[in-house]
């Protein structure tokens, strides 16, 4: 077993492997990524050069900078078919992109074991778990959307009756329920959202009861490690959309810019996931050693 998986891993060493097995398997995880991904984003390109979105638009016009970037952006007529074709586009990543999240899991629990691996070969065991992979991400999917959607009514219902009573009591009611809301989402969906780890490496299907046995007295530490990653990748999203966007303006070439953009930040979230989902496992795996120990002690 590589030396670096071997023992359990704190916050900080968590994000430092990320970025170093990032840095020194860019290339395979990249190029994962990129068949999956890469043909959705030029099949969306095509799709909107064949609506009418300029392949390269100049900021033009007047006044000052600011202004003749938003006005780039403003001047995009609503395009009803691009949209539409766009949305066909996100929608059939949905069945792709797990595969590719998939593929970086396998390569990186194959250099945990130094064992010899090939993109094409981590590609085939990823679609080997298709069905459970797919499957249980609808599943996840639709749980999320319940975590949410409910809450979102039930604030909006207390917000609307306390603001009829008293305007203040109605703003401190959403506030306090917002932040309540939040805090229970993001504990619960963290305590889940490490199925995909155990379906991806056939260790349990739909694995929501596994995820929770595995991230008992982690919870918090994996919220604070989920945060900094939406942190990184938000700052160079944002960096380079709006960086480009000031020569590009609205254009189908800055969509194909920020989509190597995503490619890249996805890379880092897969890995960073791969990194914390095998932690939990070498912890799960210790504490139940530890288990069958004290067991055969008592014996």
């Amino acid at each position: 077993m590589d030396e670096k998986f071997n023992s359990p891993k704190g916050f900080g060493q968590i994000l430092d492997l990320t970025f170093s097995l990032s840095k020194n398997k860019f290339r395979d995880f990249f190029m994962i990524l990129l068949i999956f991904m890469g043909p959705i984003y030029l099949l969306q390109a095509l799709i909107q050069l064949i609506f009418g979105v300029g392949f390269f638009r100049e900021v033009g016009g007047s006044g000052p900078w600011y202004e003749q970037v938003a006005s780039s952006f403003g001047e995009t007529e609503i395009n009803m078919g691009a949209n539409l074709g766009t949305g066909f586009v996100g929608f059939m990543s949905y069945f792709l992109f797990p595969v590719a999240s998939a593929a970086i899991l396998l390569a990186v629990n194959h250099i945990r074991k130094n064992e010899e691996y090939t993109i094409g070969s981590v590609i085939k065991q990823a679609f080997s778990r298709y069905g459970p992979i797919l499957g249980s991400t609808i599943l996840f999917s639709l749980i999320t959307f319940g975590l949410v959607f409910f809450p979102i009514l039930i604030i909006t219902l207390v917000s609307v009756l306390g603001a009829v009573a008293l305007p203040a009591l109605g703003i401190i009611l959403a506030i306090i329920l917002f932040l309540g809301f939040a805090v229970g989402i993001g504990y619960l969906l963290t305590r889940w959202s490490f199925y995909f780890g155990s379906v991806v490496l056939g260790e349990g299907s739909p694995g929501y009861t596994r995820s929770w046995r595995l991230t008992r007295k982690r919870t918090w530490a994996l919220i604070g490690l989920y945060i900094v990653f939406f942190l990184i990748i938000t700052s160079i999203s944002v960096a380079i959309e709006l960086t480009f966007g000031l020569f590009l303006g609205n254009s189908v070439l800055l969509s194909l810019i920020t989509s190597v953009a995503t490619i890249f930040t996805t890379l880092i979230l897969s890995v960073g996931y791969a990194v914390m989902y095998l932690d939990l496992k070498i912890r799960h795996d210790a504490d139940d050693l530890k288990d069958m120990i004290e067991d055969y002690n008592v014996k």
